[in-house]
């Protein structure tokens, strides 16, 4: 995907994901946040995967276990969803090893849990 669709879609996410917090605000769950993102998506036309599978290659064999990426947007862009008190070091290693296992650019990591929203979307690209 050239660089400037993705940004397109990057601040698509970003104002999806602000209008999702500023309706419901923090203390939800993950999954009421998911699906309310994933049609935020739908409303304005961008196609969002929900919990897709990504499967755990080693060493050039496919192994029996499956990972799940919570949104795919655009087949490009990762989102993981999260409503957490503190965003852990094992949420950032999460998003950092999906866009390395699924060789995507692009990634999010979303805390709904917060009271200001942008203290909860970060940002993260995949070094290729």
């Amino acid at each position: 995907m050239e660089r400037t669709k993705m940004e397109f879609y990057a601040k698509q996410i970003v104002d999806a994901s602000f209008r999702v917090h500023k309706e419901l605000g923090p203390g939800l769950l993950e999954s009421v946040y998911l699906y309310c993102l994933k049609e935020e998506m739908r409303l304005r036309n961008i196609i969002a995967l929900q919990e897709v599978f990504l499967p755990l290659c080693y060493r050039d064999s496919r192994l029996d276990k499956d990972f799940r990426i919570d949104l795919l947007v655009e087949q490009e862009i990762i989102i993981e969803v999260k409503s957490v008190e503190v965003i852990l070091p094992v949420h950032v290693a999460q998003i950092i090893s999906y866009l390395k296992l699924a060789d995507k650019r692009l990634g999010f990591l979303i805390n709904f849990n917060v009271a200001v929203f942008k203290d909860g979307i970060h940002r993260y690209v995949n070094n290729f």
